[in-house]
């Protein structure tokens, strides 16, 4: 049977000292001696040989009477024991394992397997002790699980099945208490009582709990004191002084030390800071520093105007400090707000301020908090008063109408220059300055009135139409003479009253027909009536026709309206197509005004139920023999045929042309540029023939009146003739000047370099009429004279007789 020997390492203890600061394992059960086994039904206790247990052993004995004898046997084990933190040089002695089958003579072996086996862990294969070969960490890892076998050393069989067991790190006070942060944030109200819990601040002990005072931790503070105290269990910090008074102090550092080993000395210990801060309550009433206050107000300031404030002093902050103002009793000119944001008292206008009234006002202000804590306000006025004196300055005023607006009638058709109305203002100051008066022209722009600037009296200027416009709004001015800058403008709406100077019309255009076959006595239109004027007591019209006449008849229907009927039947169009009917209208207004309207009666053809089927005039035949119709066609005609005579006449001037060249002695060399599009030969506009007829009358600076040709740059060369200077010097004249001639045509065009051919002092240079001979002449230079004459000099050099050859 595999059983174990553990260290059995004793110290003394001192006096006054813990026993689990030493390494004492008298009484660990884990890996026991052989014991004795105790028969006493019906139990079975297994105690381990030990001194202290042999009393036991014979005391059991004694009282049952019997003998027992000890037997031998192997001891069950599972666990070693191991200190934490090893300091000697040597590896640390775990254990010993040993075996029954173990005699001693070499020929058993022992081996471990699992955690550390090998590495951590080494075992005597032959004596079986175990061995830590590293300083280990219960923080890192608290056991280890290893097996243990039994070996025949020559055969390598297991003597014993495997065995399992751990080894278990004893814990050391090698942790120092660490809390979560470096700094807590903490508030507690001011003024609270002692006791009052404000944080609770926590450390941890990486060292084993269960075992000793390792991790027992303390709480003190260290600084903070006489304010505050903590709870040396928990770490609960309290208040520890009564009226503690945030406009005072408000701000706390308190340092906490936790310390392990239960505080005792030699423990370890850390600390944290904790930022405590006094939060406001309302325990300061509202003081005003200055109990009178002077405010000076301008008497033309608006109404909600502010003129002054005042500000009382709260040493709370927040809500707390949140105060309202008011005027005791009340007032009639003034009231107090409160600015939110400043927590002022801000006095404004209740009503306009006058000076030459009165100057001097005075009242008493309230000042309160709006918030009111009830454990405070017991003895204490959360309220202050102040009192206000306020003076009202002398400002120039403006002038001041007697009404605003003015509303004034005048009857239409009034003459020019007739009274209207009368607009009053003054100067409200103590001077009274005198006041003129003027009529805003931009509200009057056709000028229709005007105003007396002493006395304010309106006139016409014009005489005033109702049915044009029933109101006239205008702006009357009013301004000091000795201060122009101070005025005044008032609306004044004049009315326009109605007079009976419009008679009565047609309400509208009437398109009225009688049939051919009407009869006598038939309705052929209802008319009606408007008037522009409106009399007090509505219109009433009158309608009425000549009594004369033999074709129609009126009815008034005394309702504005009037019914017309045919007197007689039998219309004819031949005859007759339209009838003009007057009807007179008249209205019942003083005075009487009447009108003549003419209703115009267009003769139809209708079928037999009356329903209208023509009203055209029938076509009469003239007295020739020919109608209109004809005659229109003849007169086509004839257009037709002038046409077609100016379209011939214009076709036969197309087909003639000027011939370029008259006469055949006329004949010279032109250089025409095609490089571009254009109008070809038959582009005229572009060069004036006539040129080319008389050369002497040529205008060297003739434009082209058609376009504005680009800028061309002249091409510079040189000529390498010696001789003929002057016909050299007059072609490379005549050529730069074309060249460098910013009108000169872009395209198509003839362009003379050279007075010449019939009539020209140098006659025709045209090879044509030369009398020299080609072989007279040497015509290298033409390669000399640019890309423009590469053709010419190809076709002169290459026939060249010396060439030839």
């Amino acid at each position: 049977m595999l059983s174990c020997e553990n260290q059995k390492k004793r110290k003394r203890k001192p006096e006054g000292r813990r026993r689990e600061e030493y390494n004492d394992y008298s009484d660990d059960t884990s890996c026991h001696e052989p014991a004795t086994i105790i028969q006493n039904s019906p139990r079975t206790i297994a105690l381990p040989f030990t001194p202290g247990n042999i009393g036991k052993l014979l005391g059991m004995a004694e009282s049952d009477g019997r003998i027992l004898q000890r037997s031998k046997r192997g001891w069950m084990w599972n666990q070693f024991f191991l200190l934490e933190e090893y300091t000697g040089n040597d590896h640390q002695y775990v254990g010993k394992l040993h075996s029954n089958m173990d005699k001693g003579d070499g020929t058993v072996k022992y081996e471990l397997t699992g955690d550390g086996a090998g590495t951590l862990f080494l075992i005597d294969e032959k004596s079986g002790d175990i061995h830590a070969t590293k300083r280990l960490d219960r923080e890192e890892k608290a056991m280890y699980t290893l097996h243990a076998k039994v070996l025949d050393r020559r055969t390598n069989m297991e003597l014993e099945p495997d065995t399992e067991f751990n080894i278990k790190i004893h814990d050391i006070n090698d942790n120092a208490p660490k809390f979560a942060k470096d700094i807590y944030f903490a508030s507690v109200p001011e003024m609270s009582e002692v006791g009052t819990s404000v944080a609770t601040v926590t450390a941890t002990d990486a060292d084993d709990q269960t075992y000793g005072n390792s991790a027992k931790l303390v709480y003190s503070i260290l600084q903070g004191q006489p304010y505050f105290s903590v709870d040396s269990e928990n770490g609960t910090i309290k208040t520890a002084l009564p009226g503690m008074d945030r406009e005072v102090k408000e701000n706390y550092q308190v340092v906490i030390q936790a310390k392990d080993m239960a505080g005792q000395m030699g423990g370890l210990s850390g600390t944290t800071t904790v930022s405590i801060t006094l939060s406001d309550v309302n325990d300061s009433p509202p003081r005003f520093a200055n109990h009178s206050f002077r405010v000076t107000a301008v008497e033309s300031t608006d109404i909600g105007g502010a003129i002054g404030r005042i500000k009382a002093d709260d040493p709370d902050v927040g809500r707390n400090a949140e105060m309202e103002y008011s005027i005791v009793g009340g007032h009639d000119i003034f009231n107090i707000i409160t600015d939110q944001t400043t927590q002022e008292g801000v006095v404004i206008i209740k009503k306009p301020l006058d000076y030459e009234s009165k100057r001097d006002y005075e009242f008493r202000v309230e000042v309160r908090n709006t918030y009111l804590d009830a454990r405070f306000i017991h003895g204490l006025q959360f309220k202050d008063y102040a009192t206000v004196k306020v003076t009202v300055e002398d400002m120039d005023e403006p002038p001041v109408f007697t009404r605003n607006p003015y509303i004034i009638e005048v009857h239409e058709d009034t003459a020019a220059g007739s009274f209207v109305g009368v607009v009053s203002a003054r100067d409200p100051d103590a001077d009274n300055k005198p006041v003129k008066y003027s009529i805003d022209r931009h509200t009057d722009l056709e000028r229709l009135f005007n105003i007396d600037s002493v006395n304010g009296t309106i006139t016409t200027l014009k005489a005033l139409d109702r049915e044009m416009s029933k109101w006239h709004n205008i702006s009357v001015v009013a301004t000091e003479i000795n201060n122009p800058r101070q005025t005044t403008r008032v609306p004044v709406f004049i009315k326009v009253l109605d007079v009976n100077d419009n008679a009565p019309e047609f309400a509208m255009s009437y398109d009225t027909f009688v049939c051919e076959n009407v009869k006598a006595g038939q309705l052929i239109q209802t008319i009606s009536a408007v008037d522009t004027d409106e009399p007090l007591v509505g219109h009433k019209f009158v309608f009425s026709i000549s009594a004369t006449n033999p074709n129609f008849t009126i009815s008034d229907r005394e309702d504005n309206t009037a019914n017309i009927y045919t007197r007689r039947g039998g219309f004819s169009r031949r005859e007759m197509s339209v009838y003009f009917l007057p009807i007179v209208i008249s209205d019942n207004d003083y005075p009487i005004q009447s009108s003549t309207s003419t209703l115009i009666v267009r003769v139809c053809a209708c079928d037999s139920r009356g329903n209208m089927q023509s009203c055209d005039t029938e076509v009469l035949p003239f007295s020739d023999g020919l109608t209109t119709g004809a005659l229109v066609a003849i007169l086509l005609c004839v257009i037709i045929l002038l046409m077609i005579v100016v379209l011939f006449a214009a076709l036969r001037r197309q087909r003639k042309k000027e011939p370029l060249i008259i006469s055949k002695e006329d004949v010279r060399d032109n250089v025409v540029s095609y490089n571009d599009e254009g109008g070809g030969e038959e582009d005229t506009q572009a060069f004036d023939i006539g040129t080319l007829r008389n050369p002497e009358v040529m205008d060297a600076n003739k434009l082209r009146r058609d376009i504005i040709p680009e800028m061309l740059f002249p091409f510079r060369r040189t000529s390498p003739i010696k001789d003929n200077t002057d016909v050299r010097d007059f072609i490379n004249g005549r050529l730069q000047e074309n060249d460098s001639d910013p009108t000169a045509p872009p395209y198509d065009s003839l362009a003379t370099y050279a007075y010449e051919g019939t009539g020209s002092l140098a006659e025709s240079l045209s090879s044509l009429e030369s009398a020299a001979t080609e072989g007279d002449q040497d015509y290298d230079y033409l390669s000399n004279w640019g890309p423009q004459f590469k053709k010419l000099a190809e076709m002169y050099i290459g026939r060249s007789p010396d060439r030839e050859t």
